[in-house]
């Protein structure tokens, strides 16, 4: 295996390896400093201006998992070191870093990037396309002769693919659910807490991507920054390699194949080591000039709101007529159908984590009657969001979401993006839902003591229920909203950016030169784009779900009134950051009108007063 790679990556190849990486990294480290700048205004903004939304109902746990197990068991791994099939324990801690178990585990699986699959068919139809010209048939190949009928590949376009397979289909569905979920929450590796560093970094790489003309939704934008900009290397430097490369490869179909992937994953390796220290050094450097610039922002943050947005009006003068035009044409006759794809497979998923939660907490007080005793049960219950296969069922449901004939119009690679980021958010809400009960239960049980049990169980679960179902309606609503601007945003500024890019340098001399840090004209310009589909988005909300809104919202008489103005606006998938007016529900001044009431609502409904209902 040695000699394969060293035979193939000589000084050369590594010499073009280390290049190629010093120069993506060298333009996105110089695009990081410029985004640092303008996320470290817009934080400390947000931070003295504030904002928010809809009070979240459900409490939310600091660390949701510590010091625990997700999922154990044994099942069979192929090695490639003696090509042969051996028994291993896998062991899933809380960092979803899947490991043999012991003190010195003999390797781990970081499953940022990977896919799962479960047919050899699949698995052949991949690796035939990473090698140009080499097509593998089943059977064909020794090492991909699996020892039972049932296999499990975790497959990487980079990296190294691994080999597993179980005795039964109950078991490789188990694992397939398992793995399933180390690979989406490793894939979801950029920490919101960090409110500078994620949105300067995730910027970076957008308007590193878009300068090369990928406007789209990019799938191995997962991982940690270190294997996303990795990945970023590798989306260029690979083709390179395999031109150089392949036709130097020898032997058999299965062998040219296998030597590829050895060379492939030892490039991703050296590329990763780069990618790393130069991103710290770039960190680093920003980081020690956070001081002095968060002590100019608050010194001239008045002058700097005036000059951007004096600049803004310049560039809205200019933008605003052709992001109409383009709207009117291009995004409004597809809002409510990309926005009906999306909501039916999300609503069902947040319907089956509602129900999994439900039937949890009934064979809970079921066992605790007859038992006597809650805390084996209340356990696993702590488990629930993090448990793969009892959450499998609502995954599943969101699975289903598809934007056919949607995606080349708007350069979307896959809804893999959205799917997952909607299963993310379902556990957070399945975790949020246990965790509140956990708290009700035990406050309700120290002034009640232990009698009447499962009566206390059964009014806690419908407290919990409520909450749940008022939290749910506000993230669904939230992450439609983010899906439909990743889908929109990306796909305007590729249609608008060759006729405005020439004239934005002309607004920079607007600026003055000690703020021209923290206002940059490309921003600006997306901000307004943005701003632009705003409008139409929520319109296209308010065709398409008006009344299951309004359902969602006073189910169960649970009316709030939200009054507070949203002055920031960061959304997960494409993180823009902006301030701007609150965006009130254009169909909510009916509820002030007389008798609009009786006309939403049937008879017999209770119900109260809604001054304003802000969608945020």
């Amino acid at each position: 295996m040695g000699d394969v790679i060293s035979s193939h990556l000589d000084e050369a190849k590594r010499e073009i390896i280390t290049a190629r990486t010093g120069e993506v990294m060298g333009e996105f480290g110089r695009l990081y400093e410029q985004q640092y700048s303008v996320a470290l205004f817009n934080k400390v903004r947000f931070d003295i201006e504030g904002g928010g939304g809809p009070q979240a109902q459900l409490l939310h746990r600091k660390i949701p998992l510590e010091n625990k197990s997700i999922f154990s068991g044994s099942l069979f791994q192929y090695l490639e070191e003696n090509k042969k099939w051996r028994t291993r324990f896998l062991f899933v801690p809380d960092s979803y870093i899947s490991h043999d178990k012991g003190l010195h585990p003999k390797g781990t699986i970081n499953c940022a990037g990977y896919k799962v699959l479960t047919s050899m068919e699949q698995y052949l139809d991949l690796i035939s396309n990473s090698l140009p010209g080499v097509k593998a048939k089943v059977g064909s190949s020794p090492f991909l002769k699996c020892a039972t009928q049932f296999p499990l590949i975790l497959w990487h376009p980079y990296g190294r693919h691994y080999y597993f397979c179980v005795v039964t289909e109950k078991e490789q569905q188990k694992w397939h659910a398992v793995f399933q979920d180390c690979v989406r929450h490793a894939n979801d590796g950029l920490s919101e807490e960090n409110k500078v560093q994620t949105p300067a970094f995730t910027d970076a790489v957008r308007l590193y991507r878009q300068a090369h003309g990928h406007y789209g939704t990019w799938d191995m934008m997962c991982g940690v920054p270190s294997q996303i900009l990795s990945n970023l290397v590798m989306e260029g430097l690979l083709p390179e390699l395999r031109e150089l490369i392949s036709p130097r490869l020898k032997g058999k179909m299965h062998e040219r194949q296998r030597n590829w992937m050895l060379i492939s994953d030892a490039v991703y390796s050296l590329v990763q080591r780069q990618c790393q220290a130069q991103y710290e050094a770039v960190v680093q450097r920003c980081e020690a000039g956070r001081p002095v610039l968060e002590a100019s922002i608050r010194t001239d943050m008045d002058q700097i709101i005036t000059s951007k947005e004096h600049v803004t009006n310049k560039i809205r003068a200019v933008v605003l007529p052709k992001a109409e035009k383009l709207l009117k044409v291009s995004i409004q006759p597809y809002i409510s159908s990309i926005l009906d794809a999306l909501m039916e497979p999300t609503s069902r998923g947040f319907s089956e984590v509602r129900d999994v939660f439900f039937r949890e907490l009934v064979d809970m007080s079921k066992n605790t009657l007859n038992e006597g005793t809650k805390e084996t049960h209340m356990e696993k219950i702590s488990m629930l969001a993090f448990h793969p296969v009892k959450m499998q069922s609502c995954y599943e449901k969101v699975e289903q979401l598809s934007l056919e004939g949607l995606q080349q119009r708007f350069d979307v690679s896959s809804p893999s993006v959205f799917v997952q980021r909607a299963q993310i958010l379902m556990r957070e809400q399945m975790d949020d839902a246990v965790y509140t009960f956990e708290q009700i239960l035990h406050q309700s049980l120290e002034s009640q003591g232990t009698e009447g049990l499962c009566k206390t169980i059964q009014r806690c679960q419908d407290r919990v229920i409520k909450k749940f179902d008022y939290d749910s309606s506000t993230v669904r609503k939230r992450f439609f909203r983010e899906a439909l601007l990743q889908i929109f945003i990306p796909y305007m500024l590729k249609q608008l950016s060759p006729s405005c890019a020439s004239e934005l340098p002309r607004f920079q001399e607007l600026i003055f030169e000690d703020f021209s840090r923290f206002i940059l004209v490309e921003n600006i310009f997306e901000e307004v784009v943005l701003h632009s589909v705003m409008k139409d988005i929520m319109m296209g909300e308010s065709d398409t779900s008006l009344m299951n809104v309004f359902c969602i919202v006073f189910y169960r008489v649970q009316v709030r009134t939200l009054c507070r103005p949203v002055k920031f606006i960061h959304t997960r998938l494409c993180h823009p950051c902006l301030y701007g007016p609150c965006f009130v529900h254009w169909c909510t001044v009916m509820l002030e009108e007389e008798g609009a009431r009786s006309k939403l609502f049937p008879q017999g409904w209770e119900h109260g007063i809604v001054r304003n209902v802000l969608v945020s």
